[in-house]
């Protein structure tokens, strides 16, 4: 009984927003007529997703924890200071979603693409580690977490990854293309046959991490030396 009135008193607030949101498209001459299935992706009602396309849908703030998506596609949505604990992303693609500050606890993200997305301060680090992988394309990772994850052939690619922590986390394989590591924490890293060649601004001490097979550009070299505090001209 419990649960059906959580489940009812959902469904008016999810109403009551839609309604809101009605009243402001139709001032601006934009009324729009929703739909059974577009009540349901506002408010995710629904725990298990399959093959759904999301767009354009504001979840800031808003528990979605426990809930399983398979196959899905978000397009503009904002998911900042939302809730995923233990939601899991199965084969999903994010394009222009925020992140900024969500709540990643033993939540699953398996074979998961962002593009364009901002996920500053994410905490991957709380992620499961049961089949973690992930992929990055022209996303803002600035102040992420992914400390003591195993992460390996992840690929990064013309992103922002400024001051963001890769402490004792396996990176093995994995590429940094034309990212900025600005102030980026590797320590007790395993780097190896990472490629950094296009990346910049990083710092990694070859003593505290390993990095056999690592590639880097002649140009890169001096991030490797920094605690040496040498003039390379």
């Amino acid at each position: 009984m419990k649960g059906r009135v959580g489940e009812t008193e959902k469904r008016r607030r999810g109403e009551w927003e839609i309604g809101r949101q009605e009243v402001r498209s139709e001032e601006r001459g934009e009324r729009k007529g929703w739909t059974i299935a577009d009540f349901e992706k506002l408010t995710m009602i629904g725990k298990i997703h399959i093959d759904e396309k999301f767009e354009k849908v504001d979840y800031s703030g808003k528990d979605l924890s426990g809930k399983e998506f398979d196959s899905c596609i978000f397009t503009g949505c904002n998911f900042s200071g939302s809730d995923l604990t233990e939601s899991n992303f199965t084969d999903c693609k994010f394009e222009n979603c925020d992140f900024s500050n969500v709540v990643f606890n033993n939540s699953g993200l398996r074979d998961v693409t962002f593009t364009g997305c901002k996920l500053l301060g994410a905490g991957f680090n709380a992620c499961k580690d049961f089949f973690l992988s992930f992929s990055f394309e022209k996303c803002v990772l600035d102040y992420s977490n992914f400390q003591k994850k195993k992460i390996k052939n992840t690929r990064f690619e013309e992103c922002s990854v400024r001051e963001a922590d890769f402490s004792e986390a396996d990176l093995t394989s994995s590429s940094f293309i034309n990212c900025d590591l600005t102030r980026s924490l590797f320590h007790q890293s395993v780097l190896e046959k990472a490629d950094f060649r296009s990346a910049i601004n990083f710092s990694i001490d070859p003593d505290a991490n390993r990095i056999k097979n690592a590639k880097f550009s002649s140009a890169g070299i001096a991030g490797l030396l920094d605690k040496y505090q040498i003039i390379i001209e």
